[in-house]
């Protein structure tokens, strides 16, 4: 497939990267004089120019593009760029750091297909990695949404039961399932749970303690928590 990059900067660079080693075609459109020289020393087509640019991005037949990622520090131009890009039919990611700016993904929804908040997904992480034990945030989805990777404990109150079993609060859903050591798969409604096996699970906000207790436990919660 082939994609655009509006913007070099660390999130950028990095989805050039994956891209390309998962041999999809991409350009990244750089202002920066310097990023551009060493990228393309690194063996990636870059373009110098304003992703925001209309001229700049019809330059790279957008009509053969499947996607633009606008991920530029500059919330205005990822914006444009989706917009122009929507108008000719490519998918559009728009990177936005700020819950702050919400109101502008409602406003331009109808030329985003999908926003990014790199900030989010570092929080995440950071999070994650203090926090360690069975329960592990994979992404908000909103404010208000979050998407839960959960491992069955010892004192799960649901071990041994089936996951047709298994009734969550109605904000609550599970998308996947995953034996322990085995890949995450759909789930079986007949598939037992057991130690050590791995369900993702989506939640409103409000019921992501719920869900927690059902599956892990609270014992083993209060571990992963240091205690506290």
């Amino acid at each position: 497939m082939n994609f655009i990059i509006v913007g070099a900067g660390r999130v950028g660079m990095r989805t050039a990267r994956v891209l390309k080693e998962e041999n999809h075609e991409s350009v990244l459109i750089e202002p920066d004089e310097t990023k551009v020289e060493r990228l393309r020393g690194s063996g990636f087509e870059v373009v110098r120019g304003d992703g925001s640019d209309e001229a700049t991005l019809l330059g790279q037949d957008l009509e053969t593009v499947d996607g633009i990622a606008a991920l530029s520090g500059d919330l205005v131009a990822n914006f444009i760029a989706c917009m122009i890009g929507k108008r000719h039919g490519c998918r559009t990611v728009a990177r936005v750091d700020s819950d702050d700016h919400e109101y502008l993904v409602g406003k331009y929804a109808d030329s985003v297909d999908e926003v990014i908040y790199p900030e989010r997904l570092g929080a995440i992480a950071a999070k994650n990695a203090l926090v360690g034990g069975s329960v592990r945030a994979v992404a908000d989805i909103a404010q208000n949404l979050q998407l839960l990777e959960l491992t069955v404990t010892p004192g799960s109150p649901m071990r041994g039961y089936s996951l047709s079993e298994l009734e969550l609060p109605a904000d609550a859903r599970v998308l996947a399932f995953g034996k322990e050591g085995r890949r995450l798969q759909l789930p079986d409604a007949d598939a037992s749970l057991e130690v050590g096996d791995r369900v993702v699970a989506i939640a409103d906000s409000g019921v992501l303690r719920e869900v927690e207790q059902i599956i892990v436990g609270e014992g083993d919660r209060a571990l992963a928590r240091g205690g506290v």
